[in-house]
């Protein structure tokens, strides 16, 4: 009996018809000759509310359901969430399903209204788009199942709590390793980059042998030994490529719902990907008041499952960054020139010229690429028609501020460091361009 009220719902229905019969109750006080009426009404009433509950609760469980999850999410993508109902009623069936979705995602009202046929199954999915790193724990499954009267609902609950590790977008990770490999790139934002020269290393000038490609042919030197001469190349050497990201306060400000520092890490994630599929070494290390790790830059198969894993586990508490203490790691740990990715910001010049001489440091001993963002508030603001003098004073604020992210980029070339300037949806894009550019001059 316990289990039949826990399982048993008034409808809205139920309610709207019991109102209606107690508003004509009051009337019968006016008009008496109503009352006798008005209490046949209630009893045909009940009996419809006797028989709603007799064909939902009388028999064994005639509604099954199943919620498939995926293993893991990805941070900042839309999530599909697999729902099956297997409908075993004779009847059609309305139900109302709530998923118990983690707290994360802040909706009070999430439900689903679905209608099945009398032994229908049906198959349907809903997605979810977290906007942090950590764990996402479910609930149940909840569904009120009502007949075509609507007077009352069954509740069945399926499916245990679950628990779902939120990971760095590994989504758009797949997205720019099938983009960047493709022929069509201009539709997603990336350029065709003009390799210079060969992808080996010149070793020698030989003598002409039968199977020797003949585009290798040096013309000079076989005009000078009167016999076929060619170039012989040795396979390009693998360069190493650290993403390094800034944890500081700069990281902090929130763009459509996500940090710059979450920005980053989804970026880094695609981009070593690419990286290792170029066959380069990839690398990580990440720093706030301290350098906290670094993770070697390696091509072995395990390394982007190494990076995925310190990406995930990367907490801060977005104080101040030190550049002289990520100077000295750097010095100190990577020994070999290699090709440094600093994702960091930058709101004004004089924040550049605090860390500069840490920066030009860095430039020295490797290649170093800032990449910073643009304010797409204050661009908005920037291009926005004045309309009175407050909107004027706002205006040329961020037209100033605009114009200072141009003047970091012209300080950090001055000294020979390269930039990326770029908006928190297109950091990807522009990161993985820069890369491929920077492979392609062959310049690390």
């Amino acid at each position: 009996m316990i289990q039949f009220f826990k399982q048993l719902y008034l409808q809205k229905r139920f309610y709207i018809s019991m109102g209606i019969i107690v508003f004509l109750f009051i009337l019968s006080f006016i008009f008496p000759a109503l009352y006798s009426f008005v209490w046949g009404i209630l009893i045909f009433f009940l009996a419809f509310v006797l028989v709603d509950t007799t064909i939902l609760f009388t028999g064994k469980t005639k509604l099954t359901a199943n919620r498939i999850l995926p293993e893991k999410l990805s941070n900042s993508d839309k999530n599909n969430i697999f729902v099956t109902i297997d409908n075993q009623y004779t009847f059609t069936a309305c139900c109302h399903i709530i998923d118990e979705i983690p707290f994360q995602f802040q909706k009070r009202d999430f439900g689903i209204f679905k209608v099945l046929k009398p032994k229908e199954k049906i198959n349907f999915v809903y997605d979810l788009t977290p906007l942090e790193r950590g764990e996402y724990s479910f609930g149940k499954l909840n569904i009120f199942v009502s007949s075509p009267l609507q007077l009352i609902s069954k509740r069945y609950i399926f499916c245990d709590n679950a628990t779902l590790p939120c990971y760095p977008s590994f989504i758009q990770m797949k997205k720019y390793d099938l983009i960047a490999f493709s022929k069509n790139k201009f539709s997603f934002g990336l350029k065709k980059i003009r390799r210079l020269g060969n992808t080996t290393e010149f070793e020698q000038i030989k003598e002409y042998t039968l199977g020797d490609d003949i585009r290798t042919i040096n013309w000079k030197a076989t005009a000078k030994r009167k016999d076929l001469m060619v170039n012989q190349y040795l396979d390009e050497n693998t360069q190493s490529v650290y993403c390094i990201i800034d944890k500081g306060r700069v990281m902090q400000m929130p763009f459509a719902g996500l940090s710059l520092l979450d920005y980053a890490i989804n970026s880094s994630l695609a981009l070593s990907n690419v990286i290792l599929k170029k066959y380069d070494r990839s690398g990580l290390l990440t720093f706030s008041k301290n350098v906290d790790s670094i993770l070697p830059c390696e091509n072995k198969k395990t390394q982007l499952h190494k990076i995925m894993e310190q990406l995930y586990r990367i907490k801060t508490d977005f104080s101040e960054s030190d550049y002289s203490k990520l100077y000295a790691q750097i010095k100190h740990k990577v020994t070999h020139r290699s090709l440094l990715i600093l994702y960091t910001n930058f709101e004004s010049l004089n924040g550049l010229n605090r860390q500069l001489p840490y920066l030009r440091a860095l430039a020295k001993l490797h290649l170093l690429v800032v990449v910073f963002f643009e304010n797409t508030e204050l661009t908005k603001m920037a291009e926005k028609k004045a309309q009175n003098t407050d909107d004027i004073f706002d205006k040329v604020i961020a037209e100033k501020f605009s114009f200072e992210k141009r003047l970091i980029v012209n300080e950090l070339t001055k000294y020979g460091i390269q930039s990326v300037l770029t908006t928190p949806k297109d950091l990807s894009i522009n990161t993985i361009n820069k890369y491929l550019q920077i492979k392609a001059k062959g310049n690390f």
